[in-house]
Order: C-alpha cells, then sequence, then structure tokens
C-alpha cells in the first residue's frame, strides 16, 4: 500500500512531462525561429543602409528601416513585451481625424523660438500676414491649461489656407513693409537661430532632406551668409519670405471614408518677387493685387543666390517690402496614420540607454543595500543577542558609540525647529506630487504631447497635496514640543510658493519689457494666487489640524535633562564634507536620466518614457534613504547626536550638485546669446534644484529619524 502511495505521484508527474513536452517543444522551436527571422531582418535593414536608404523619407522603404530603428519605442507594458505603434505609446486614446474633399485643413501657428535663447515670440509678433479673422471649428479648438498658459503656448490660425487635396501653386498672400527697429529685430532673430513651428492635424511642421537624411521640427526665419559668400564686408541676413508645403496622406475606402494626413513638411525659400505690370488682378481673399512673374500658378519660387530677398532698406533708405507666398501639394502615401509620428523621435536616444542608466543607479542601490545591511547586522542582531562572551573586547568597544548617546538621540534640534519642519513638510508635498505626477503618466492619463499637460498636473497636484505638507510638518513641530501651530503651519503654506512666485514675478517683468511669449498675463498670475489662497492654504491648515491631534510620535528612549557633551567630530561627519559626501550618491543614480530631462526642457526634444522616470524616482528614494542611514550611523559612532538637521542638509546637498550640472550643461550643451536668456536659464534652474533639494533632504530626514528609532529600540537600555 505505501509503496502504490509512493507510485502515484511519480506516475502524475510522468503524464505532465509527456503532456507538456510537445508545448514545450513548439514554444523552443517558435523562439528559434523568431531569432532567425530577427537576425534576418537585422541584415536586410544594414544592406538598406549601406546602399544609401534614407529613413527620413515617405517612401516605403524609408518607413520601413525607420520602423525597424524605433522597434524598442513602438513596445508597451511594464517589460516592453507588447507591441505598439508611436501613436499609441505618444498619444494614449487618440483617433484619427478624417478629411473630405475640399474641406479645409487648419493650420495652426505656434511659438518661434530658438536654441540659443530661451525667449519664444509668438508668430504674429513677426511683421507677417494678419491673422485670418475666421473662427476655429469646434472639432479642431483645443482648451488651454494653465501649463500652456506659463509656457506662452497659444495656438492661433495661420495665415495659410489649406484644403483637402487641393494643389495650389505659388499664392501670393500679403505685402509688408518694415524698416527701423523691426528690421533690426528681424536681422537679431536671423542670426539668432529662431525657427517658426506650424502644426497641421496635430503635426508638426517638417523641414525633411533625403539627400542628407536629417529631419527637423520648426523652419528657420531666415539664415546668415558670410562675407566670404556674398563678397560684402559684413555678415548679410536673408528672410525666408515663401513656403511650399507638402501634404501626405493615407486613402482607403474600404478602412474609412475621406483621406487621413499622415505627414507636414515644408521647404522655406527665400526670393525677391519681382512684378511683370501694374495690371490688377482679384486673388483669393479679395483683396486686388498686383501680380509677380516669380510667384504664379505655373512659376515655383526656388532658393537662388541672386534673388534672395535680404532684410536690408531700400537704396534710398525707404522701408523695406516683402512679398508672402506659399503653395501647397497634396501627395499619396503608404505609410499607416499611426505610423506618422516615427520620423520625429528617429536619431533620438534609444531605450536601451536608459536601461543601461537604471542599471547604473541600481549598483549604487546595491552598494549601499550592502552597506546598510552591514551596519544592521553588526548592530541590530548582536544588540538583539546581548553583549556576551560572544563578543571580543574591541568590537564592543567599536560599538558602544553609538549606544552612548541614547539619552540625547531623541532630543528635538535646538536651532529653528521651525523651519526644519516646514521645511521637511514642504519636500514631502513636492515628492507626492511628482509622484502621483509621475504615477498618472503611467496609467495614461496625462499625454506627455500635448503641450503644457504635465506642468499643469505637477501644479495641480502640488496644490491638492497641501493637507499631506500640513500633515507631516505638523507632527514633526508637535514632536519637539512647539506650541505654535498656526505659526507653523502659515509657514508651510507659503514658503516655497512664495519663493517660488518671487523669483517668477521678477524675471515676468524682464519678459513683458521684452514682448516674450512666456510672459505671464495678470489673469494667470491672479489664477495662481488663487488656487494657492483658496486650495492649498486651506488642505495644509486641514493637514495640520489632523498632525497636531494626532498622536505625539513615540521614541524608544528617554531624553536626558542634561545634554550630553560632544567630543571632537571628525571632518567626515560634519558640513560641509558630510554633504560633499552624501550629496554625491544620489545625484549620480539620476544623472544619466537627468540629461534626457534637460535636453528636453531646454533643447525642445521630446520626452514621453515616464515609465523610466518613475523607475529612476524610485532609485532615487532608496539611494537617499540609505545614504542618510549610513551617515546618521557614522555620526552616532562618534557620539554626535545633532543628526537632525545634518540628516536633512546631507540629502538636501544633491540639489547643489543638480544646480552645479546645469551649469555644466549651460557651458557645454546650449549656446545662449545675451544676458536675459541665461537669466532665464539660471532662474528656472535654480527653482527646480531648490525643489529636488527639498524633496531628497525629506527622505534623508524621515529615513533618519526611522533608523534611529529602530535601532535604539532593539537594545536594551539601562
Amino acid at each position: 500500500m505505501t509503496a502504490t502511495l509512493i507510485r502515484l505521484p511519480l506516475l502524475a508527474a510522468l503524464f505532465l512531462l509527456v503532456l507538456t513536452a510537445p508545448s514545450t517543444s513548439a514554444g523552443r522551436a517558435e523562439r528559434k525561429q523568431k531569432k532567425i527571422e530577427e537576425r534576418e531582418k537585422a541584415i536586410k535593414m544594414a544592406n538598406m543602409k549601406a546602399a544609401g536608404q534614407d529613413v527620413v523619407g515617405m517612401t516605403k522603404e524609408a518607413a520601413e528601416l525607420r520602423s525597424y530603428e524605433l522597434r524598442n519605442k513602438k513596445k508597451k507594458g511594464l517589460l516592453k513585451r507588447r507591441e505598439a505603434s508611436l501613436a499609441q505609446v505618444l498619444f494614449p486614446g487618440a483617433s484619427p481625424e478624417e478629411y473630405g474633399q475640399g474641406e479645409a485643413v487648419p493650420a495652426f501657428a505656434e511659438l518661434v523660438e530658438s536654441k540659443k535663447t530661451q525667449l519664444p515670440f509668438e508668430f504674429y509678433d513677426l511683421p507677417t500676414c494678419p491673422e485670418p479673422s475666421d473662427k476655429i471649428k469646434k472639432r479642431f479648438r483645443r482648451r488651454k491649461n494653465l501649463g500652456s498658459r506659463l509656457m506662452g503656448h497659444d495656438l492661433k490660425l495661420s495665415p495659410y489656407n489649406i484644403a483637402t487635396k487641393q494643389s495650389k501653386g505659388c499664392t501670393p498672400l500679403c505685402m509688408v513693409e518694415i524698416g527701423g527697429k523691426k528690421l533690426r529685430w528681424m536681422r537679431k532673430l536671423v542670426d539668432r537661430q529662431y525657427r517658426i513651428h506650424l502644426t497641421l492635424d496635430q503635426l508638426p511642421v517638417l523641414m525633411r532632406s533625403k539627400e542628407l537624411n536629417y529631419a527637423v521640427r520648426g523652419y528657420p526665419v531666415g539664415f546668415k551668409a558670410p562675407p566670404s559668400y556674398t563678397g560684402l564686408k559684413e555678415d548679410e541676413f536673408y528672410l525666408y519670405n515663401h513656403l511650399k508645403f507638402t501634404v501626405t496622406y493615407r486613402e482607403e475606402p474600404e478602412e474609412f471614408e475621406g483621406i487621413r494626413i499622415t505627414g507636414f513638411d515644408v521647404h522655406p525659400v527665400s526670393i525677391a518677387h519681382k512684378k511683370v505690370s501694374k495690371d490688377e488682378v482679384m486673388q483669393e481673399n479679395g483683396e486686388r493685387q498686383e501680380p509677380y512673374s516669380t510667384c504664379t500658378s505655373e512659376v515655383s519660387p526656388v532658393n537662388d543666390p541672386d534673388t534672395y530677398l535680404p532684410l536690408r532698406v531700400g537704396p534710398t533708405g525707404e522701408d523695406m517690402r516683402i512679398l508672402y507666398s506659399y503653395e501647397v501639394y497634396w501627395e499619396k502615401s503608404d505609410i499607416p496614420w499611426a505610423d506618422r509620428w516615427d520620423v520625429y523621435l528617429v536619431g533620438s536616444p534609444d531605450d536601451e540607454i536608459h536601461y543601461f542608466a537604471i542599471v547604473n543607479s541600481l549598483m549604487i542601490v546595491v552598494f549601499l543595500t550592502g552597506a546598510v545591511a552591514t551596519i544592521l547586522i553588526r548592530t541590530l542582531k548582536k544588540d538583539i543577542a546581548g553583549y556576551n562572551e560572544l563578543q571580543t573586547l574591541e568590537d564592543a568597544r567599536e560599538e558602544s558609540g553609538w549606544k552612548l548617546v541614547h539619552g540625547d538621540v531623541f532630543r528635538p534640534p535646538q536651532n529653528t525647529p521651525l523651519i526644519l519642519c516646514v521645511m521637511v513638510g514642504t519636500g514631502a508635498q513636492i515628492g507626492s506630487a511628482f509622484f502621483f505626477t509621475l504615477l498618472a503618466s503611467m496609467l495614461r492619463m496625462l499625454n506627455p504631447i500635448k503641450k503644457g499637460q504635465a506642468l499643469t498636473a505637477v501644479i495641480m497636484l502640488y496644490v491638492l497635496c497641501g493637507g499631506i505638507g500640513g500633515y507631516v510638518s505638523a507632527r514633526l513641530y508637535k514632536f519637539c514640543d512647539a506650541k505654535a501651530w498656526k505659526k507653523n503651519t502659515l509657514a508651510t503654506a507659503i514658503f516655497f510658493p512664495s519663493i517660488i512666485v518671487g523669483m517668477f514675478m521678477v524675471l515676468n517683468v524682464f519678459l513683458t519689457v521684452v514682448g516674450a511669449a512666456t510672459a505671464v498675463s495678470f489673469l494667470t498670475i491672479f489664477l495662481i494666487f488663487f488656487l494657492w489662497a483658496c486650495v492649498a492654504t486651506p488642505l495644509a491648515f486641514l493637514g495640520s489640524y489632523f498632525g497636531f491631534r494626532a498622536e505625539k510620535i513615540e521614541v524608544p528612549t528617554k531624553t536626558n535633562q542634561i545634554a550630553r557633551f560632544i567630543p571632537e567630530v571628525p571632518y567626515y561627519a560634519n558640513p560641509p564634507v558630510s554633504m560633499f559626501l552624501a550629496g554625491l550618491l544620489p545625484f549620480g543614480s539620476v544623472c544619466i536620466e537627468l540629461f534626457f530631462i534637460m535636453s528636453a526642457l531646454w533643447l525642445h526634444q521630446l520626452y514621453y518614457i515616464m515609465g523610466f522616470l518613475m523607475a529612476v524616482l524610485l532609485i532615487l528614494v532608496a539611494t537617499c534613504t540609505e545614504v542618510a542611514m549610513v551617515m546618521c550611523y557614522l555620526q552616532l559612532c562618534v557620539e554626535d547626536h545633532r543628526w537632525w538637521w545634518k540628516s536633512f542638509l546631507n540629502c538636501a546637498s544633491a540639489g547643489v550638485y543638480l544646480f552645479m550640472y546645469s551649469l555644466w550643461f549651460l557651458a557645454s550643451k546650449l549656446d545662449l546669446v545675451g544676458v536675459l536668456p541665461v537669466v532665464v536659464y539660471l532662474t528656472y534652474m535654480s527653482m527646480i534644484s531648490m525643489a529636488f533639494g527639498l524633496m531628497c533632504g525629506t527622505v534623508g530626514y524621515l529615513s533618519c529619524f526611522w533608523f534611529t528609532k529602530t535601532i535604539y529600540a532593539a537594545v536594551k537600555v539601562d
């Protein structure tokens, strides 16, 4: 009977093995076949590149090569296993717009901006044709959010008339006269490489070249020619006043009605148009204008050095006359609507770089985890077991240092406890807002491509997390035996916002003087004040109310009436050396990903991989926690019980490293021209560095609080 019972499990296991063997072998064969196909495709793509195939064109071959190079970006899910299109990744839930024959497709004008300055202007600040009086149809309207207002994004109808599948030759648009100050300003815009951005069906306009294999968003205001090219004594500036638009579309009557736009290209031309006669003809906008031999339905302007339009006054000092014109061509394409965003990400860093950055950060975390584990094993385990004969005299002497300060380790900070509690509460509020923003992005509640949506989410969540800041600050302030809870709560509510808004208001004055698009209106400032006064501050008081109502934080040891004498502390346990050492590792865990974020902020690149950013945030929290614990342990071992401020400042110094990194980025990656662009950059980076430092300092402070409570609760103190 016993032998039979033993055989039954063996027979069942053998039966399951026989059943699963075919499926296992089939899975292996499938994986092997997939590897063979991937290898063959890699060889095919390599041969196409060797043959000179471009990746920016609208041909089937270019689209195939482009899709292969972006294959890692076209995946969804936590482990990036599911195949997807970039439209699904960038625009979750978006559906294509379909247009009927002859239907008007509005082209919107966005900002005029440059990488050389951080002072964008609106399209209609330029001496261009007036804005159309037509109302935007409801299907094309976009609501302006708070973030887009702060960033200066305001979509307006461009003066170009584009209708579905209706190509048109060179069409004069309007005549503009400029001179004096406006002309000098235009020359400055050309010299500082400003680019004009338009959108059609939510697609940014592209300048692309199959020959040079590049594609870049927007088109330049003009170009500068050196004396060696023009033969003049100084640089000459030329204006692009004619635009050749090419709109590619896909048409599949069996799948959908109408057409779907898959590309929006522009080729700018600088040309001094020539009149042919004084006969007047009726133009499409109803105005009467003189025809030009260089702009007819049969003649398409081209870039010719002999006909470039220089930005200078006439020979007798009269104002410069500019004729703006454009032409539109519609081309059919086989590229699916879902793949139309591929070309915009060609050349962007591959996801493998982000993986390497995370692995690099994880190595730091593993190292610190080993250090913290060693500390805990050497302290908690031995202390719980008791100091008995198994310990050597040398070990006991080594570990007696931190035990000697058990009567002072939880003594509230004597220096400005109010400021410390306010800063910790503010850091908790900032960290919570950042975490919830990334969580919303990962859940596809935010669209990373929509202008200002991420900034709006950060501001709104920061306001709504006011209760968290008030609660944390109140709990810590109550632990310090302080009674002025109203003062603490009010300081928590106004500390960080007052600094940020004060810096922003001063900067806004200068932006308004130069007429930058990022200058904020009084209405937007009032809206921000309303959010702070009517939402954030009441929530801070609510959180503070519950914080002070809660029981006082209990600690495992009693505090002596007289503070213990602190011996001479080694250099590594005292600021600023401890801050220099402790802040380096948290910053090092995020510095690689930080480069991509800075490039998105200041070099106008796309950043949409919020899952990686969430992983980096968690690694940052782990790094700050473990660094703070190690530094706190080293400090307690030398009998220095003043860990409160040091635990905060040690990790908060990562914000100083971030600001120093921004200075390096300014010197090596940016080519800013003028004083105000540099001031704008440094002002915003100081705001970001301050928020980053407060968040890291809060993590370090709270982790040290937990660490000290844990280790002193595990030992028996006489």
